[in-house]
Protein backbone atom coordinates (compact mmCIF):
# COMPACT_ATOMS: atom_id res chain seq x y z
CA UNK A 1 0.00 0.00 0.00
CA UNK A 2 1.71 3.44 -1.35
CA UNK A 3 2.69 6.05 1.95
CA UNK A 4 0.39 9.25 1.18
CA UNK A 5 2.99 11.79 0.95
CA UNK A 6 2.82 13.95 4.10
CA UNK A 7 2.24 17.37 3.52
CA UNK A 8 4.85 20.08 5.30
CA UNK A 9 2.81 22.46 7.28
CA UNK A 10 3.57 25.34 5.93
CA UNK A 11 4.29 28.26 8.47
CA UNK A 12 1.81 30.39 9.94
CA UNK A 13 1.53 33.78 8.22
CA UNK A 14 1.35 36.75 10.19
CA UNK A 15 -0.51 39.29 8.60
CA UNK A 16 1.50 42.95 8.90
CA UNK A 17 -0.83 45.48 6.83
CA UNK A 18 -2.01 47.39 9.88
CA UNK A 19 1.31 48.45 10.12
CA UNK A 20 0.82 50.88 7.42
CA UNK A 21 -2.09 53.12 8.65
CA UNK A 22 -0.76 52.84 12.65
CA UNK A 23 2.71 54.77 11.08
CA UNK A 24 0.66 56.92 9.27
CA UNK A 25 -0.98 57.62 12.56
CA UNK A 26 1.80 58.37 14.81
CA UNK A 27 3.53 60.57 11.80
CA UNK A 28 0.25 62.72 11.97
CA UNK A 29 0.42 63.01 15.55
CA UNK A 30 3.94 63.69 15.57
CA UNK A 31 3.02 66.64 12.92
CA UNK A 32 0.44 67.50 15.33
CA UNK A 33 1.74 67.92 18.29
CA UNK A 34 5.12 69.68 16.49
CA UNK A 35 2.78 71.84 14.87
CA UNK A 36 0.57 73.17 18.95
CA UNK A 37 4.33 73.20 20.15
CA UNK A 38 5.56 75.64 17.08
CA UNK A 39 2.14 77.56 17.24
CA UNK A 40 2.13 78.41 20.93
CA UNK A 41 5.28 80.99 19.89
CA UNK A 42 4.22 81.66 16.37
CA UNK A 43 7.61 81.72 14.90
CA UNK A 44 6.80 82.43 11.46
CA UNK A 45 10.38 80.97 10.16
CA UNK A 46 10.02 78.16 12.27
CA UNK A 47 6.77 77.38 10.46
CA UNK A 48 8.43 78.23 7.05
CA UNK A 49 10.53 75.48 7.91
CA UNK A 50 7.81 72.80 8.89
CA UNK A 51 5.71 73.30 6.38
CA UNK A 52 8.52 72.46 3.99
CA UNK A 53 9.69 69.59 5.66
CA UNK A 54 5.70 67.98 5.86
CA UNK A 55 4.94 68.82 1.93
CA UNK A 56 7.87 66.57 1.52
CA UNK A 57 6.61 63.74 3.78
CA UNK A 58 3.79 63.89 2.47
CA UNK A 59 4.76 63.93 -1.24
CA UNK A 60 4.37 67.37 -1.73
CA UNK A 61 1.51 68.16 -1.60
CA UNK A 62 0.22 71.93 -0.47
CA UNK A 63 0.68 72.36 3.33
CA UNK A 64 -2.05 74.21 5.16
CA UNK A 65 1.09 76.03 6.92
CA UNK A 66 1.54 77.91 3.58
CA UNK A 67 -1.83 79.90 4.18
CA UNK A 68 -1.59 83.05 6.27
CA UNK A 69 -1.97 82.21 9.82
CA UNK A 70 -5.15 82.66 11.35
CA UNK A 71 -3.28 83.54 14.42
CA UNK A 72 -1.76 86.73 15.54
CA UNK A 73 1.41 87.33 16.27
CA UNK A 74 1.86 88.08 20.16
CA UNK A 75 3.85 91.11 18.70
CA UNK A 76 0.34 92.25 16.93
CA UNK A 77 -0.88 94.00 20.43
CA UNK A 78 2.25 95.69 20.94
CA UNK A 79 2.92 96.98 17.38
CA UNK A 80 -0.15 98.67 17.12
CA UNK A 81 0.29 99.68 20.49
CA UNK A 82 3.21 102.63 19.83
CA UNK A 83 0.80 103.85 16.77
CA UNK A 84 -2.56 104.04 18.61
CA UNK A 85 -0.62 106.20 21.48
CA UNK A 86 0.67 108.62 18.26
CA UNK A 87 -2.99 109.07 17.28
CA UNK A 88 -4.89 109.25 20.88
CA UNK A 89 -1.15 112.32 21.49
CA UNK A 90 -2.34 113.89 18.17
CA UNK A 91 -6.18 113.90 19.42
CA UNK A 92 -5.47 115.11 22.65
CA UNK A 93 -3.37 118.08 21.33
CA UNK A 94 -5.74 118.98 19.07
CA UNK A 95 -8.78 118.68 21.59
CA UNK A 96 -6.61 120.91 23.89
CA UNK A 97 -6.21 123.52 20.55
CA UNK A 98 -9.66 123.75 20.48
CA UNK A 99 -10.29 124.40 23.79
CA UNK A 100 -7.93 127.62 23.71
CA UNK A 101 -9.87 128.63 20.75
CA UNK A 102 -13.14 128.47 22.46
CA UNK A 103 -11.39 130.19 25.47
CA UNK A 104 -9.79 132.94 22.64
CA UNK A 105 -13.86 132.73 21.33
CA UNK A 106 -14.85 133.42 24.53
CA UNK A 107 -12.61 136.70 24.92
CA UNK A 108 -13.37 138.18 22.02
CA UNK A 109 -17.24 137.81 22.46
CA UNK A 110 -17.11 139.50 26.07
CA UNK A 111 -15.50 142.56 24.57
CA UNK A 112 -17.39 142.61 21.56
CA UNK A 113 -14.43 142.70 18.95
CA UNK A 114 -15.51 139.73 16.45
CA UNK A 115 -14.90 142.78 13.71
CA UNK A 116 -11.28 143.46 15.19
CA UNK A 117 -10.48 139.32 15.97
CA UNK A 118 -10.64 135.99 14.02
CA UNK A 119 -9.55 132.60 15.15
CA UNK A 120 -9.21 129.37 12.97
CA UNK A 121 -7.89 126.17 12.88
CA UNK A 122 -5.35 125.42 10.81
CA UNK A 123 -2.66 122.60 9.92
CA UNK A 124 -0.02 125.23 11.68
CA UNK A 125 -1.78 125.23 14.86
CA UNK A 126 -4.52 128.12 16.02
CA UNK A 127 -4.57 131.16 14.49
CA UNK A 128 -5.44 134.86 15.89
CA UNK A 129 -5.95 137.30 13.90
CA UNK A 130 -5.85 140.56 15.11
CA UNK A 131 -6.79 143.71 13.20
CA UNK A 132 -3.47 146.43 13.64
CA UNK A 133 -6.37 149.23 13.50
CA UNK A 134 -7.64 148.47 17.48
CA UNK A 135 -3.62 148.27 18.18
CA UNK A 136 -1.44 150.86 16.94
CA UNK A 137 -1.90 154.17 14.51
CA UNK A 138 -0.59 154.70 10.97
CA UNK A 139 3.09 154.12 10.32
CA UNK A 140 3.46 153.74 14.59
CA UNK A 141 4.68 150.17 16.20
CA UNK A 142 3.43 151.32 19.88
CA UNK A 143 0.52 149.82 20.98
CA UNK A 144 -2.04 152.23 21.81
CA UNK A 145 -2.40 152.64 25.45
CA UNK A 146 -6.33 151.82 25.87
CA UNK A 147 -5.37 148.50 24.18
CA UNK A 148 -2.90 147.64 26.15
CA UNK A 149 -5.59 146.04 28.79
CA UNK A 150 -6.62 143.92 25.84
CA UNK A 151 -3.49 142.74 25.08
CA UNK A 152 -3.03 141.78 29.07
CA UNK A 153 -5.69 139.67 29.10
CA UNK A 154 -5.02 138.00 25.96
CA UNK A 155 -1.87 136.61 27.62
CA UNK A 156 -3.73 134.99 30.12
CA UNK A 157 -5.65 132.46 27.87
CA UNK A 158 -2.05 132.10 26.46
CA UNK A 159 -0.88 130.13 29.32
CA UNK A 160 -0.74 126.68 28.81
CA UNK A 161 0.83 123.35 30.54
CA UNK A 162 3.13 122.68 28.93
CA UNK A 163 4.14 125.53 27.26
CA UNK A 164 3.28 125.76 23.52
CA UNK A 165 5.81 128.13 21.20
CA UNK A 166 3.74 130.77 20.10
CA UNK A 167 4.77 132.64 16.69
CA UNK A 168 4.22 136.35 16.47
CA UNK A 169 3.79 137.67 13.47
CA UNK A 170 3.24 141.41 11.65
CA UNK A 171 2.01 142.45 8.37
CA UNK A 172 0.99 145.56 6.43
CA UNK A 173 -0.51 147.38 3.01
CA UNK A 174 1.52 148.47 0.71
CA UNK A 175 1.17 151.65 2.32
CA UNK A 176 4.64 153.23 2.33
CA UNK A 177 5.80 152.88 6.55
CA UNK A 178 6.18 156.82 6.69
CA UNK A 179 9.56 158.81 8.22
CA UNK A 180 9.82 156.37 11.44
CA UNK A 181 11.03 153.02 9.09
CA UNK A 182 12.91 152.50 6.31
CA UNK A 183 10.01 149.57 4.79
CA UNK A 184 7.15 147.89 5.61
CA UNK A 185 9.19 145.24 6.30
CA UNK A 186 11.08 146.86 9.76
CA UNK A 187 7.05 148.18 10.26
CA UNK A 188 5.67 144.46 10.85
CA UNK A 189 8.44 143.38 12.42
CA UNK A 190 8.81 145.86 14.63
CA UNK A 191 5.12 145.59 16.00
CA UNK A 192 5.33 142.05 15.86
CA UNK A 193 7.88 142.38 18.71
CA UNK A 194 6.08 145.05 20.81
CA UNK A 195 3.37 143.20 20.65
CA UNK A 196 5.32 139.89 21.95
CA UNK A 197 6.67 142.02 24.42
CA UNK A 198 3.26 143.06 26.08
CA UNK A 199 2.05 140.12 26.08
CA UNK A 200 5.45 138.52 27.89
CA UNK A 201 5.10 141.15 30.72
CA UNK A 202 1.63 140.88 30.92
CA UNK A 203 2.04 137.21 32.44
CA UNK A 204 4.92 135.72 34.41
CA UNK A 205 3.91 132.55 33.19
CA UNK A 206 4.58 132.95 29.43
CA UNK A 207 8.29 131.88 28.92
CA UNK A 208 10.30 134.06 26.21
CA UNK A 209 11.82 131.23 24.84
CA UNK A 210 8.55 129.69 23.48
CA UNK A 211 7.92 133.04 21.59
CA UNK A 212 9.22 133.99 18.13
CA UNK A 213 8.27 136.94 15.76
CA UNK A 214 8.71 138.27 12.35
CA UNK A 215 7.53 140.80 9.89
CA UNK A 216 6.88 139.86 6.18
CA UNK A 217 5.42 143.32 5.56
CA UNK A 218 3.38 143.82 2.46
CA UNK A 219 4.25 140.65 0.88
CA UNK A 220 1.36 137.82 2.25
CA UNK A 221 -1.40 140.13 1.51
CA UNK A 222 -4.72 138.40 2.66
CA UNK A 223 -7.21 140.86 -0.03
CA UNK A 224 -6.31 143.50 -2.26
CA UNK A 225 -4.50 147.13 -1.62
CA UNK A 226 -6.44 148.77 -3.92
CA UNK A 227 -9.38 149.59 -1.76
CA UNK A 228 -9.21 150.62 2.28
CA UNK A 229 -11.34 147.53 3.27
CA UNK A 230 -8.76 145.27 1.55
CA UNK A 231 -5.99 147.85 3.40
CA UNK A 232 -7.25 147.03 6.21
CA UNK A 233 -7.36 143.55 6.27
CA UNK A 234 -3.66 143.37 5.49
CA UNK A 235 -2.81 145.37 8.40
CA UNK A 236 -2.89 142.30 10.93
CA UNK A 237 -0.73 140.99 13.38
CA UNK A 238 -1.25 137.07 13.57
CA UNK A 239 -0.71 135.30 16.38
CA UNK A 240 0.47 131.01 15.99
CA UNK A 241 -0.78 129.11 18.59
CA UNK A 242 1.18 125.81 17.55
CA UNK A 243 0.24 122.25 18.72
CA UNK A 244 2.67 119.97 21.26
CA UNK A 245 1.93 116.89 18.88
CA UNK A 246 2.20 116.46 14.77
CA UNK A 247 -0.37 113.86 13.53
CA UNK A 248 2.54 111.17 13.37
CA UNK A 249 2.69 111.32 16.84
CA UNK A 250 6.07 112.91 17.13
CA UNK A 251 6.58 116.33 19.13
CA UNK A 252 6.62 119.66 17.44
CA UNK A 253 10.30 120.82 17.30
CA UNK A 254 11.41 124.20 18.36
CA UNK A 255 12.55 125.77 15.54
CA UNK A 256 13.71 129.32 17.06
Amino acid sequence: MARKAKKKKHEEHVDESWLVPYADILTLLLALFIVLFASSSVDQEKLDRMSAVFNQVFDGGTSFLEQPAPLESPNAESDQTPKTQQNSAYLKDQQELAQIKDSVDNFIAVHEMEGQFATEMTDEGLLVTIRDSILFDPGKAEIKPEYRQIAKELADVLVSNPPRNIIITGHTDNVPAGPNFSSNFQLSAMRAVNFAEILLQSNSNLDDRNFSTQGFGENRAVAPNDTKEGRAKNRRVEVLIQPLVTEDGSAVKNTK
